[in-house]
């Protein structure tokens, strides 16, 4: 690896930890709530500045690209960078975005707002879990994974309440006019207590693969983010999809030769760490079946409200936030294993309940399913993941962070598109089924198409079943592995040796 390694800013005596990980966290947080505030707003923004809702719906779709097309590249950043530098430049290029947000008088802008805070946000979170891993040795990470967890699930539990309250009494500018005070207060407390945490290493940035990244994981993420209303054989579905495929065979081929690689893929040569990659694709898309599925049944089919459908889910969520610094303290004890078999087994038992929804199936009903939900979730979320990246040696934590949080999004944008795409289609089948029967004699069409779509929500729910089964076999697989250590190559030798001298 060329390049000249930097000492730690401070020492481990005088590090508080913290102080540094609070901070991170309530950064975190802000970023989080972010991503799931404005998908409440889409209505009043759809008739404030004249556009459609799939015009409106590229501020969420932009956002995640941003996100997605920026997480790969952080594993270099945290190595070129000092925690302190890489945090307030992220932060402050949230508020810039925020700012931006809050003042615009035209769609272009808001647009243009929000993907500055997604280059910000995106950051944050591979950020803070390079800082854990740095900070906290293999047997105390559960703890300090499972406090992020409590951010990062209280933020969105709270955000679409949160949203439909402020868009009920204000203009939906309050909402980044609320953010501006509290990314001021996180950036002083960052410029005043944060340190750097780890070595940093100056080297070059790979361009040409940046740019393949960017091309694979941008082009990847816009196809199935386009999947769901576009259709499966819209060319650009097709072409985003067939281009990033080939972009990210180049980029990881380009990895795997690199001494001095952007992403270092070769961390899935450890087992445990490839096996909870393949378990978190499924757990994601688990996940985003309560995200995405029970607010379209909630609003498009029964008619709630935006604040209904966001107290519906606050119960769970809460809970689940709450949980997770308990399954953390857990995971220290115990390891992920029993953690994931135990959480998945309550999450798959739970959303068998959703299988058979109806025009007329109770609210209390589908909060205490929900909520069941979201208590699975919480046992195996956060372990499952640390379960991973305990495993890697110290070198490969940055490359960890930034190839788990990529897989995440990517695995979400895959799901929603499957899951409404399987939602869309089933809808479509049984309505025809039900027309050519005759079953459906006497329905309106609004009646027809209300009860279609309720069944391709149930049907949306059986494949999640079989998901999360997938997910529960792995689990079994899951054990207790030390931190790998390994020898560094015989350049790194020489170079730390005329360090020393």
């Amino acid at each position: 690896m060329s390049g000249v390694r930097e000492r730690k800013e401070t020492s481990s005596g005088t590090l508080k930890s913290g102080t540094i990980l609070f901070i991170m966290i309530i950064g975190a947080f802000l970023a989080t709530l972010n991503q799931t505030i404005m998908s409440v707003a889409t209505p009043e923004l759809m008739k404030d500045f004249s556009i459609t809702a799939a015009t409106a719906q590229w501020l969420t779709t932009g956002y995640l690209l941003v996100n997605g097309v920026l997480i790969p590249i952080t594993a270099y950043l945290m190595q070129r960078f000092t925690t302190r530098q890489l945090f307030l430049t992220s932060m402050l290029t949230f508020f810039v975005g925020t700012i931006v947000s809050a003042l615009a008088t035209g769609f272009p802008v808001l647009l243009t707002g929000r993907m500055i805070q997604a280059a910000g946000a995106g950051i944050i979170m591979p950020l803070l879990m390079n800082v854990i891993l740095t900070l906290f040795p293999p047997e105390k990470r559960g703890g300090a994974m499972g406090m992020v967890g409590l951010a990062i699930i209280f933020a969105p539990a709270i955000g679409p309440t949160l949203a439909g309250y402020v868009l009920e009494n204000y203009k939906w500018e309050t909402m980044f006019y609320g953010m501006i005070p509290l990314a001021i207060i996180v950036i002083a407390l960052g410029y005043i207590y944060l340190r750097n945490v780890s070595e940093t290493v100056k080297s070059k940035i790979d361009i040409l693969s940046v740019v393949l990244s960017t091309i694979g994981f941008g082009a990847l993420l816009y196809g199935f983010s386009s999947a769901g209303s576009k259709g499966w054989s819209s060319a650009e579905v097709i072409l985003p999809i067939v281009g990033g495929v080939v972009a990210l065979v180049l980029f990881t081929l380009r990895q795997l030769m690199s001494s001095n690689p952007l992403l270092d893929l070769r961390a899935f040569k450890y087992n445990m760490f490839t096996l909870t990659t393949i378990i978190n694709i499924a757990v994601t898309m688990v996940m985003y079946a309560d995200m995405m599925l029970l607010p379209l049944y909630l609003q498009g089919a029964r008619g709630y409200t935006a604040i209904e459908s966001g107290l519906l889910m606050l119960p769970g969520a809460l809970i689940m936030g709450f949980m997770m610094p308990v399954a953390g303290k857990l995971f220290d004890r115990f390891g992920a294993k029993w953690l994931a078999v135990v959480g998945l087994a309550i999450t798959i038992v739970t959303t068998l309940g959703f299988i058979n929804l109806t025009d007329s199936t109770s609210f209390t009903y589908l909060v205490l399913m929900s909520t069941g939900r979201r208590i699975g979730m919480a046992l195996f979320m956060m372990p499952i993941q640390t379960a991973g990246l305990n495993q890697l040696p110290q070198r490969l934590n940055a490359h960890g962070t930034a190839i788990s949080n990529t897989i995440r999004q990517v695995a979400g944008a895959v799901g929603t598109a499957l899951l409404v795409t399987i939602m869309t289609n089933r809808a479509a089948t049984h309505a025809k089924d039900w027309i050519t029967s005759g079953a459906a004699q006497g329905w309106t069409k609004e009646q027809l198409a209300t009860h279609a779509q309720i069944e391709g929500i149930n049907d949306a729910y059986l494949v999640i079943i079989a998901i999360g089964i997938v997910g529960l076999l792995l689990s079994f697989f899951i054990k207790r592995v030390a931190q790998a250590e390994e020898p560094e190559s015989k350049n790194a030798l020489k170079k730390a040796s005329v360090q020393e001298a």
